[in-house]
């Protein structure tokens, strides 16, 4: 092993152990003294931030107690070890079971790992813009060169980039920390720390949790090295390279047994027809349906502009309901069970309806917005002004974020970790864009005819509309597609979206709703 590469990924690990995750813990102090509570503790059982964490671990679930503020997260990523550290489950009377049934656990600071801090931080707290940018970015940079980073070594050539990177972000949200980068930095190896932050960095813990509840049993080496991690002891390196090497090989062994389900192959037959509606006599001559959102609870909300109005119905057309809207609707999306956003005529503001009670709930101003498309991401709001892609809280109208790009984007979709668009700007072209929070970048997929709209499945993987009226099959990392050939009126599809709770997809063409089952 390189001695000096070592050296500088214990640089890097003492940096986010000792600057980073306290700034994180110090701005969850300054959020939650701020709003009026004593500790941690006492800010984790306040009845918001339980339902917030609530719906990032548990899903297909609605409170009994607000209803309103529920929603499906496409993700997880509140793991198993971390709910449970945190809260501490009372049962009660009653067939439901929702955020009131948890209680938070009596826990301090200490007990909070950068990961978990930086969770809450993002959910639960009022950041601001430049502030959330940097906490995403920072939980980036460990994930990519720590908590991935089994060999415990970092290159000089990554190091040298990297480095410039953590100071400049590190100083945006603390410029007294200069003094403390340089002391670190010049830090000479110490192998027991390093291994002892090696223990607390590496990301096994998520692993081992999801492993749990699909192997069979548990070997002795899996519960040895649960014990070294759970206990953060400072067993030296070749444990953890043994230990994890064994560890992946046994749940490839399990993967090639076939005890684990096997992803659906590009192209493949995955749903198979429900339903198909014809609404020519309800959307009038010469008018279409622009857009369609299927609700967790299997409800269509469309958009009729001639109409002005909204009808919602149930996935097979009946028991049909509308809700006027002062101008022609365009393009909406869910924001939780009862909540939709709806962007309207050439207006410059999101309109919000409440569709169980058939009331318009407000309207939030956005300068310059006008028929781009509108979308959700991690319960926040996705519009385009210009070159610029806004994320915008619903509750407070607040942009909380400007992602740049060197498009107009359009027809948005957003899904867990990424904003999928296509390009409108004179014509369209045969591009799908998408930024990723991953890494902060935007990546594109060239295909032989123009996209059009565009839905994930459940295992991350795209189903894109394309003009020719195709439907193509794009790997979840989107390198690659195929054609998909099994769904009934393909050649009517315009838009596309496939809903997680309901295992449905629902695509529309100008006066035609079809419904399809996941197989």
């Amino acid at each position: 092993m390189d001695r000096e590469d070592q050296r500088r990924y214990f640089v890097v690990g003492s940096v986010f152990m000792e600057i980073v995750t306290p700034l994180f813990k110090q701005k969850l102090v300054n959020d939650y003294t701020t709003k009026g509570f004593g500790s941690i503790q006492a800010f984790i059982n306040s009845q918001t931030v339980i339902h917030i964490l609530f719906h990032l671990r548990h899903r297909n679930t609605h409170c009994c107690k607000d209803k309103v503020h529920c929603y499906n997260s496409p993700a997880l990523p509140l793991n198993y070890s971390q709910w449970d550290l945190l809260y501490t489950e009372n049962p009660g009377p009653g067939p439901h079971n929702c955020h009131c049934k948890f209680t938070a656990n009596q826990i301090k600071l200490d007990d909070l790992d950068i990961t978990l801090a930086s969770l809450i931080l993002l959910n639960c707290c009022n950041l601001g813009l430049q502030e959330e940018n940097v906490v995403r970015k920072l939980r980036h940079y460990k994930n990519d060169y720590l908590s991935h980073n089994t060999k415990g070594q970092i290159t000089e050539t990554e190091y040298n980039t990297l480095w410039t990177d953590l100071e400049s972000f590190i100083l945006q949200l603390d410029p007294s920390k200069e003094d403390d980068l340089i002391r670190i930095e010049k830090r000479p190896l110490d192998q027991p720390l390093c291994d002892k932050y090696l223990t607390c960095l590496l990301d096994l813990h998520k692993k081992l949790d999801e492993m749990d509840t699909k192997l069979d049993h548990q070997t002795e080496l899996l519960q040895e090295i649960h014990d070294v991690l759970r206990n953060q002891t400072t067993k030296n390196e070749s444990l953890f390279i043994r230990g994890l090497s064994s560890l992946l090989k046994l749940f490839r062994s399990k993967q090639q047994d076939n005890l684990l389900p096997a992803q659906p192959k590009l192209g493949q037959s995955l749903f198979t027809l429900y339903h198909h509606t014809d609404l020519t006599s309800k959307v009038g001559n010469g008018s279409i349906v622009t857009d369609i959102v299927m609700m967790d609870d299997g409800r269509l909300v469309m958009c009729f502009p001639w109409k002005k109005r909204l009808l919602i119905c149930n996935t097979d057309g009946s028991q049909e309901d509308s809700i006027h809207v002062q101008d022609e609707p365009c393009d909406v999306t869910a924001v939780n069970n009862s909540t939709v956003a709806v962007t309207v005529g050439q207006s410059e503001c999101i309109e919000m309806f409440d569709i169980n009670n058939k009331l318009k709930l407000k309207s939030i101003s956005v300068p310059g917005m006008r028929g781009s498309g509108i979308t959700t991401i991690n319960n926040k709001l996705v519009v385009r002004v210009d070159q610029t892609l806004l994320i915008i809280d619903h509750q407070t109208g607040e942009v909380i974020q400007r992602i740049q790009t060197d498009r107009h984007p359009c027809r948005l979709y957003g899904s867990v970790d990424r904003i999928f668009y296509i390009n409108n700007y004179n014509n369209y072209n045969n591009k799908l864009y998408w930024y990723s929070y991953t890494d902060d970048r935007h990546h594109t997929l060239t295909l032989p005819s123009p996209p059009y709209r565009m839905t994930t499945l459940q295992d991350g993987s795209l189903y894109l509309v394309c003009e020719d009226r195709s439907v193509k099959h794009v790997s979840s990392d989107g390198k690659q597609y195929k054609q998909v050939k099994t769904l009934q009126f393909t050649s009517l599809c315009g838009g596309i979206q496939y809903n997680l709770t309901q295992r449905k997809l629902v695509t529309k063409h100008k006066k035609h709703v079809t419904v399809y089952n996941e197989i």
